[in-house]
C-alpha cells in the first residue's frame, strides 16, 4: 500500500513600505538653507541643521502645506491636533544625535490609494468588462520629519572594505514626507506599482520630483512570509537600499524565497533590517531591527503643537488637482480609451495636460493618444524633451488630426509634414497649404495616375489579371508615387481595383 506525499506547504507574503518623499520647498524644514540638489558637500548648511548649541527650529509652513495635500490625496483624515517629536538615534550623519520627527501624533492617518494590477510587463490586467483591475492598498500613515545627511565612503582594504567615511551635511534638515502603508501587498510587482503611484500622485500634487536618483523618493519594504490560511504574521525583516522600483519588485521576490526556504529549513527567521545588494542580486544582513522603544521618543520641546484651521484644510483641498487613478477611470469611462492607453497617458502630469489640451481643440481622442504615445512620444525621446519643450502644440495636433478624418490630407502626409510641426511649430492647414500636399480626391486625376501607372508596368498588369493578385499593393504604391503620396488611398484602391479587373 502507498500513503501519498503530504501536501506542500503554500505560503504568502505579507508586505508594507515605507516611503519617504522629499519635498520640494526652496527651504528646508526648519531653517533657510536651500534644498537644492547639488553635489558640492556641506554647501546648503546652516547652524539649525548642524545641531549648533542655542539654535531654535521654526517649522517652515511650506512643508506643512504640503504635507496636508499629500494627506489630503492619499485619502487620510487630517489631525486637527499634531505635533513634533524627538527620536533618538545616533548616527554620523545626523548632527544632532536625533531626528525631528512625529510619533504618536502625526499630521495624517487611516487612508488609502488604488493600484492597477499589472503583468510583468507593465499592462494592466483586466476584468470581464474589459477595464483595468485594481487593488485598494491602506494608508497607515503620513508624517512629517527632517532628513538626516549622507555618508560618503572611501579608501579600500582588501578586508576591511572602505577605509574611512566623509560626512555631507547638505541633505540634513531637508523636508521629508514619511508614508507608511498597511501590510495590503502580497507581491514584489504590487509593492512596485504602489511605489510608482505614491511617485505619480506626489509629482500630480508638485510637492516632490520624486526621483530616486537623487535619493527624493526612498522605499523602505518590510516583508514577512506565513503558511497560507494561517492568521497571524510572520516575522518581520526590513529591506533598504533600493534605487529602482525594479530593485523594489527583484528585492522582494528574492527575501519571500529567502525566508521560505529558511522556514522550510528549520532556520529561524530574525526581525533585522537587510540591504540589497544590486551587483549580487541579493538581500545580505545590515542589522537587528530598532523597536519604537529603541529611539526613546518624546515631545519635541522647542516645537509647538500644529492645529490646521478648518478654513485653511478647505483651501488646501479646493487647490488638489485631479489625480493620476481619477483620470485613468474618466479616460476609461468618459473618452473610451483602453486601460493601456490610460495608464500611459497618465503617467506624467505634462502629457495629460497635453493630451487634455488637444481634447478641449476638438480632437478625436483616439487618434490624439495614438499620436501622443506613438510618433510624439518617440522625437521626445530622441531628443532627449519634456512635452513641455514641443513646438507643436496641442491645439496645432488637434488642427492635424481633423485635416486627416475630414480627408484634406492623409494619415501618411500627416506623419510626412509631423518633423517639421514638431521642430518649427506653427500651423498644420498653412504648412500642408504651403507644401502643395492637399489630398487629391479628384476621380478624373486619380484615374489620370492610374492609367499612366498600368500603361508603364504592363508585364505586372498581366501577371495580376492571371492570378497574381498580390500585387495590388504595388499597383497602390504606384500611383501613390506617382501622385507625391497625396491621391485619397481609399478612393484610389476603389478605382484601381475597377479598371485592374476590367481586362
Amino acid at each position: 500500500m502507498t500513503t501519498a506525499a503530504p501536501a506542500k506547504t503554500q505560503y504568502e507574503a505579507i508586505i508594507g513600505l515605507e516611503t519617504h518623499c522629499q519635498l520640494n520647498t526652496e527651504t528646508k524644514i526648519f531653517s533657510d538653507s536651500s534644498t537644492k540638489f547639488t553635489t558640492d558637500p556641506n554647501v546648503n548648511i546652516d547652524p539649525v541643521c548642524m545641531g549648533m548649541p542655542g539654535v531654535l527650529p521654526v517649522l517652515n509652513q511650506k512643508v506643512l502645506e504640503y504635507a496636508v495635500k499629500a494627506g489630503l490625496a492619499l485619502n487620510c483624515q487630517i489631525a486637527p491636533y499634531s505635533k513634533f517629536d524627538r527620536k533618538q538615534y545616533f548616527y554620523p550623519d545626523l548632527p544632532k544625535n536625533y531626528q525631528i520627527s512625529q510619533y504618536d501624533l502625526p499630521i495624517a492617518e487611516h487612508g488609502w490609494i488604488e493600484i492597477e494590477l499589472t503583468d510583468n510587463k507593465g499592462k494592466p490586467l483586466l476584468d470581464e468588462n474589459g477595464k483595468a483591475k485594481t487593488k485598494r492598498i491602506g494608508i497607515t500613515r503620513l508624517h512629517m520629519e527632517e532628513d538626516a545627511g549622507k555618508l560618503v565612503h572611501g579608501g579600500s582594504d582588501r578586508l576591511a572594505g572602505s577605509t574611512y567615511s566623509l560626512v555631507d551635511y547638505n541633505r540634513a534638515g531637508v523636508p521629508l514626507c514619511e508614508i507608511v502603508s498597511e501590510p495590503d501587498l502580497r507581491t514584489g510587482l504590487e509593492a512596485a506599482e504602489y511605489a510608482q503611484e505614491i511617485r505619480r500622485i506626489m509629482r500630480y500634487l508638485g510637492v516632490s520630483d520624486g526621483n530616486m536618483q537623487e535619493g527624493s523618493l526612498r522605499c523602505d519594504v518590510n516583508v514577512s512570509v506565513r503558511p497560507i490560511g494561517q492568521e497571524e504574521f510572520g516575522v518581520k525583516v526590513e529591506i533598504k537600499n533600493m534605487n529602482s522600483f525594479s530593485a523594489i519588485q527583484k528585492a522582494i521576490d528574492y527575501e519571500i524565497e529567502r525566508q521560505i526556504a529558511a522556514i522550510e529549513n528549520g532556520e529561524k527567521i530574525v526581525q533585522e533590517t537587510r540591504l540589497w545588494e544590486e551587483g549580487a542580486q541579493r538581500t545580505i544582513s545590515m542589522r537587528i531591527k530598532e523597536g519604537s522603544s529603541d529611539y526613546r521618543y518624546f515631545p519635541e520641546p522647542d516645537l509647538g503643537p500644529i492645529e490646521v484651521a478648518p478654513t485653511q484644510l478647505a483651501e488646501w483641498k479646493s487647490q488638489l488637482p485631479e489625480l493620476p487613478n481619477q483620470k485613468r477611470h474618466r479616460y476609461e469611462d468618459e473618452l473610451g480609451l483602453s486601460a493601456y492607453d490610460a495608464r500611459i497617458l497618465t503617467e506624467d502630469k505634462a502629457i495629460a495636460d497635453y493630451f487634455e489640451a488637444a481634447i478641449a481643440a476638438k480632437a478625436n481622442p483616439k487618434l490624439a493618444a495614438n499620436w501622443i504615445m506613438g510618433d510624439i512620444s518617440a522625437y521626445l525621446n530622441q531628443e532627449r524633451l519634456s512635452i513641455s519643450q514641443l513646438a507643436l502644440q496641442p491645439e496645432t495636433l488637434a488642427e492635424l488630426i481633423a485635416l486627416i478624418e475630414d480627408g484634406t490630407i492623409s494619415n501618411k502626409i500627416g506623419k510626412d509634414v509631423l518633423p517639421e510641426l514638431l521642430t518649427t511649430g506653427g500651423s498644420a492647414k498653412e504648412l500642408i497649404e504651403k507644401k502643395g500636399l492637399i489630398q487629391i480626391s479628384d476621380t478624373g486625376a486619380i484615374e489620370a495616375a492610374i492609367d499612366a501607372v498600368l500603361a508603364a508596368n504592363p508585364n505586372e498588369l498581366e501577371q495580376y489579371r492571371a492570378g497574381k493578385t498580390k500585387l495590388l499593393g504595388f499597383f497602390v504604391g504606384k500611383v501613390m508615387k506617382e501622385t507625391g503620396g497625396r491621391a485619397d488611398p481609399k478612393l484610389t484602391n476603389q478605382l484601381l481595383a475597377k479598371k485592374l479587373n476590367q481586362g
